[in-house]
């Protein structure tokens, strides 16, 4: 993994709410010790498959564009006024941001950033082109790289979307940008966020960041952070 200053090793194993919703969570939260995250784009998980965030210490609030999955707010990452400002200590975001256009990104960081307290961090996973061209330049655009939970993922499913989610009209699911752990790093602070610890992991395809509102030292960062990557 790394940080601004220095570099690490990862290990590679691994019906509707509204803004009350988050409020009622943010007061509970205040009381009782427990701190609350956004699980954006959350599809049907929950927390007890997240590391890190699967402990009686988060409270969780589900937010999704997909209203089959029943989130307990239902919206996009371009707009998520149903979230009041400074309300969440966290967000978690998998396989989410690539789902928006390049000139979109910058919003769904500021939004981010709007809706996480003070001290909020967020952890995010996306792909990581650099690997997955990797593939395509070896002609295996069509080729199998790893197995999800929706089926075989192919460098073509990476780049545009899941062939078989838009094949049955979930448009929202076309794949709109992408990253190397370069330019997300580097989104990230452009939405003016102070710290990042992550890295790309090219045996999984896939990048890992968690970014600080706040300032932190490189020590500091990645003791947060690895209690939240794989």
């Amino acid at each position: 993994m790394s940080s601004t200053n220095a570099s690490f090793k990862l290990s590679l194993t691994g019906p509707f709410g509204h803004a009350a919703v988050v409020d009622s969570a943010t007061t509970r939260s205040d009381q009782d010790g427990t701190k609350t995250f956004l699980h954006v784009g959350c599809g049907p998980k929950n927390k007890s498959q997240l590391k890190g965030f699967n402990t009686a210490k988060w409270r969780e609030i589900r937010f999704d564009i997909d209203p089959s999955v029943y989130p307990d707010i239902q919206g996009t990452v371009t707009d998520m006024h149903a979230v009041t400002s400074g309300s969440v200590d966290a967000i978690y975001s998998s396989h989410n941001i690539e789902h928006v256009f390049p000139h979109e990104v910058h919003k769904v960081l500021l939004e981010f950033y709007r809706v996480l307290k003070d001290d909020g961090i967020v952890v995010l996973t996306c792909p990581d082109l650099v690997s997955v061209c990797a593939a395509v330049a070896n002609d295996r655009l069509t080729e199998t790289l790893y197995e999800s939970p929706a089926g075989p993922i192919a460098p073509l499913d990476v780049l545009y979307g899941l062939r078989k989610a838009l094949e049955s009209g979930k448009m929202y699911m076309a794949h709109k940008t992408g990253f190397t752990y370069k330019t997300l790093n580097e989104a990230f602070f452009q939405a003016g966020f102070k710290f990042n610890f992550g890295a790309a992991r090219p045996s999984t395809y896939d990048l890992w960041i968690v970014s600080f509102k706040q300032r932190m030292t490189d020590e500091e960062g990645e003791k947060i952070a690895l209690n939240y990557l794989p």
